[in-house]
């Protein structure tokens, strides 16, 4: 790993569809960029989305024949291109 890198997890290149509920900014669904065994990146393609670094929200994948787990998730990073949300669980 570079010391300009400091991610703990691998990505993988995904593309799916997310609803990400945020208590004050509301309901959204994104698309993904990638995912790891540590969380998301979703894609903001213009959407008016901008939460604080360290909010948590709710994200349920969309799109599958049955429906998807709910997880708990932390705002941990932002790009021009959108935000990476982490599992809750991986910061507690």
């Amino acid at each position: 790993m570079s010391t300009s890198d400091r991610r703990e997890h691998s990505r993988t290149a995904m593309s799916a569809k997310v609803k990400v509920i945020h208590e004050e900014l509301g309901e959204y669904v994104f698309p993904t960029r990638d995912i790891s065994d540590g969380g998301i990146f979703i894609a903001l393609e213009g959407a008016s989305f901008a939460p604080t670094l360290g909010d948590r929200v709710i994200v349920q994948v969309q799109g599958l024949p049955v429906p998807a787990p709910i997880l708990d998730m932390v705002v941990v990073r932002k790009t021009d291109e959108g935000y990476g949300l982490q599992f809750a669980s991986e910061t507690e």
